[in-house]
């Protein structure tokens, strides 16, 4: 009889469902849209319950598709957004809402983890503090003490969703390994709470999740559960893992030294290593487990990277899938570094170098410059800030030649954004086959955790290869060093603003 098993990745803007067999090949998918609530003045934070039902949705719409199928499911596994963190009480609901990794309320809080101790953190956790779990712990705490009483524990988004539709004679309230990073107060190295950090702190231990391996099974799906969507009662769920960790797994791109790049709301940049080496001197780098021991994924990323993107195709053009092929037809038209125009794509903050007060900017508008170039010179921004971060790579390590680029998420459909890439970082490049690798990660680990054997595939288009060519490079060479002043003037100009 043959086996199945359900994926469900929880994003910004959606959540995706699908359906995989033992094979790990796709057999259906679905798809819920979630909303951001609020904006930069008030913060932005979602609603657990929302999500929760979304997931609930899209598993539904899996068993209406597959009835057969759905009959056979062996594991589910969820994996979610990796920087926001909520608070549940003892019986499992929210207590707080799902603080966004795009909110940035928490910032007087960032800077005062940074002042007290921000290399012993990035030593500690892998990952120089910013927007994420500490600084928003730190603020519920301060800010709203009445709250942060009622948590019993502290939970990322995919952990949250796993304990509402399990039970469990455990614990079940987990924080997964591969979010350590972002912690503000975890031991990454060693997977466990570091009593420094906390004590510095003064952060209640008791609230801090037990950590625990993404293919452990944390519980089995509830009979409310198998009520609601038609899954069945009794099927193992385990742990998961956070977005960025399942998608690089599901590439397939293991291999130390390679770039990898994931194109979705934010803009990720990571490499694979053996080595835990957290970037204590430009406080750049960020090291995120790999969902499986002895892996890392040292990473940066851009703050709302994509929605740069969206925002570029909203003003120039509306909404729709057929205005980005507009504005991409444009862009192709204009020459590389569109006559000197640079976009700063931190619209959002930067967020790695720390720089949260730092704004996005639009340097060489003339009368001249086109729609096509506005979208082209976004592209290549994201591409320039990916330069600082290769940079960095090769610096902390030498040893890898780092020529290699693998692309995958929405970003990744843009065959213009990929050559600019392979340009600009003078890179080979490919795309993954299934843009949606995090479901095709999380659908490994779930087989790995119930014992199916797989052979594991690389998700890579082998025939539509992006290759640097010579003249676009040496045209990006003089932008880049023109980027890197932009850069620092627009990071003196905010720091004094």
């Amino acid at each position: 009889m043959p086996l199945y098993i359900v994926s469900v990745d929880i994003g910004t803007q959606g959540c995706k469902a699908a359906l995989y067999d033992e094979n790990i090949n796709k057999v259906s998918s679905s798809f819920r849209s979630l909303r951001l609530i609020g904006n930069e003045k008030v913060g932005i934070w979602q609603d657990p319950e929302e999500i929760y039902k979304a997931c609930l949705g899209a598993i539904q719409e899996l068993a209406e598709k597959e009835p057969n199928a759905i009959n056979n499911v062996a594991a589910i596994g969820i994996d979610g957004q990796m920087a926001g963190i909520m608070g549940v009480d003892e019986d499992g609901k929210a207590v707080t809402s799902y603080d966004s990794w795009l909110d940035t309320r928490c910032r007087s809080y960032a800077e005062y983890m940074q002042k007290e101790c921000a290399s012993d953190i990035t030593k500690i956790t892998g990952g120089p503090v910013s927007f994420t779990h500490g600084p928003k712990i730190l603020w519920l705490k301060n800010e709203y003490p009445d709250l942060y009483k009622k948590v019993y524990k502290f939970v990322t988004i995919s952990a949250f969703i796993t304990g509402k539709i399990s039970v469990s004679k455990e614990e079940k309230y987990f924080f997964d390994f591969t979010g350590l990073q972002y912690s503000g107060f975890g031991d990454n190295l060693n997977k466990k709470w570091s009593d420094e950090l906390l004590n510095n702190f003064k952060i209640d231990k008791s609230k801090m999740a037990r950590i625990i391996d993404p293919c452990d099974i944390v519980g089995y799906t509830s009979r409310n559960f198998e009520k609601i969507t038609g899954v069945k009662a009794g099927i193992p769920v385990i742990a998961g893992c956070g977005d960025t960790s399942a998608s690089i797994y599901g590439a397939g791109v293991l291999e130390k030294g390679n770039l990898l790049d994931c194109a979705g709301t934010a803009s990720v940049l990571c490499t694979s290593t053996d080595i835990f080496l957290p970037d204590i001197e430009k406080q750049t780098i960020t090291m995120m487990r790999a969902p499986i021991d002895g892996v890392w994924y040292p990473m940066a990323y851009i703050n709302g990277g994509g929605l740069c993107v969206r925002w570029a195709r909203d003003c120039l053009k509306g909404s729709g899938e057929l205005e980005y092929e507009a504005l991409e037809n444009a862009a192709e038209k204009e020459e590389p570094g569109c006559k000197g125009m640079i976009v700063i794509p931190h619209f959002g903050g930067r967020i790695l170098p720390y720089a949260p007060e730092m704004r996005g900017g639009v340097i060489g508008l003339t009368w001249n410059q086109t729609e096509g170039a506005i979208y082209r010179s976004i592209m290549e921004g994201i591409a320039y800030e990916y330069a600082g971060y290769v940079k960095r790579f090769k610096e902390m390590y030498p040893q890898y030649f780092f020529d290699k680029l693998y692309t995958m998420g929405g970003g990744a459909k843009s065959r213009l954004f990929r050559q600019i890439k392979a340009d600009v970082l003078e890179t080979t490049t490919f795309i993954c086959n299934e843009v949606d690798t995090a479901l095709r990660g999380t659908a490994q680990l779930a087989a790995k955790a119930i014992g199916v054997s797989i052979e594991f595939e690389r998700a890579v288009r082998e025939t539509d290869v992006c290759k640097p060519d010579p003249e676009r490079v040496e045209t990006y060479k003089v932008m880049l060093e023109r980027y890197q002043k932009a850069i620092k003037m627009f990071e003196d100009y905010y720091k004094n603003e």
